[in-house]
């Protein structure tokens, strides 16, 4: 088969479709041809050597596929050989098959299509998962998305929406009118506005209830400083360095947490409950159409170094999709 390697570290022109083994099926797999995937800021850190496969992962990138499936491991029940499908990976989904367990699958919801239903199993684990499993976002409360436009932030405006929270997002100011669009209450212009005042101001002083921080150390004292009472920061991504300063005193006063969780290094039986968590909860949504994914561009799978530079300038909206042939 052919699949998108990685024979040295480097920038998008790292990235090599060559002819590699195809994969074997272990017990609790199945085999799906893949017909898409989906770009994710982690697909760029392995790119550049900062972030390994977790040990026994394909080496190729990839988090998440669409694709039917071609073969099943004899233990594999619920599931059959022609099936369409979309799944949550822990790599190999840049290629033209990738073997996954079983309790990674999802069908393809009905309105969204197969090709476009590749980019939903990553972001929907990711902001489930944080969202409604670790900060317990409420009905009424106020929701701060860092990085809007993203495919998460895309994502978290609309769950944040349907679970009845106010959603301020920040994002570049090309971004507002789209994401208002989407269910934002209140969009800020991070390069030129302060998001700590604006969430301030949008809550009458309040605060945000939950923070999704895709940055890390560079937002961490403004976040913190962002918070309301008894809120939670939740730590998806360090765009913005490892380590920040943190003023105990102040997230004591508010009585606040910290968290931060990552998705692909956890073990297959947690990542099969996340995957069912979202099948019950959110693809009810996606099939009634109150979350519908956002696609900025669809490119072939060998035009995966042009993706890779699409997300690096960030001018993109939403999921850049990846067709296999």
């Amino acid at each position: 088969m052919m699949a998108i390697t990685i024979p040295e570290p480097g920038g998008p022109e790292a990235l090599i479709w060559a002819d590699v083994p195809d994969p074997e099926l272990s017990p609790g797999e199945v085999l799906v041809d893949v017909r898409a995937t989906a770009v994710n800021r982690a697909d760029v850190l392995q790119r550049q050597g900062n972030y390994a496969p977790p040990k026994g992962a394909s080496p190729y990138p990839g988090l998440e596929c669409s694709g039917v499936i071609s073969a099943t491991a004899p233990d594999v029940t619920g599931w059959r050989v022609g099936q369409e499908v979309c799944a949550l990976l822990t790599g190999g989904g840049y290629a033209q098959r990738v073997a996954v367990p079983a309790g990674q699958l999802l069908p393809v919801p009905t309105p969204v299509g197969l090709v476009d239903a590749a980019c939903l199993p990553e972001v929907a684990c990711t902001v489930w998962s944080n969202l409604v499993q670790v900060a317990r976002l409420g009905m009424g409360e106020t929701l701060l998305v860092h990085g809007g436009g993203s495919g998460i932030g895309t994502f978290a405006i609309q769950l944040g929406v349907a679970l009845g929270a106010n959603v301020i997002v920040t994002a570049r100011a090309g971004k507002h009118e789209p994401l208002r669009k989407l269910g934002a209450s209140h969009v800020v212009d991070y390069r030129e506005q302060d998001f700590v005042e604006e969430v301030k101001s949008f809550t009458d002083g309040h605060g945000a209830d939950v923070i999704l921080d895709i940055m890390g150390g560079s937002y961490l004292t403004r976040n913190v400083q962002a918070l309301a009472t008894h809120g939670r920061i939740v730590v998806i991504g360090l765009q913005g360095g490892r380590k920040g300063e943190l003023n105990l005193n102040a997230l004591l006063m508010k009585r606040g947490t910290i968290h931060g969780t990552v998705l692909r290094g956890r073990s297959n039986n947690e990542k099969a409950a996340i995957v069912r968590g979202v099948r019950e909860e959110i693809w009810p949504l996606v099939e009634s159409g109150a979350i519908r994914p956002v696609v900025d561009r669809r490119l072939p799978i060998t035009a995966a170094a042009q993706a890779h530079r699409l997300l690096e300038e960030s001018n993109h909206l939403g999921k850049l999709l990846l067709t296999v042939e």
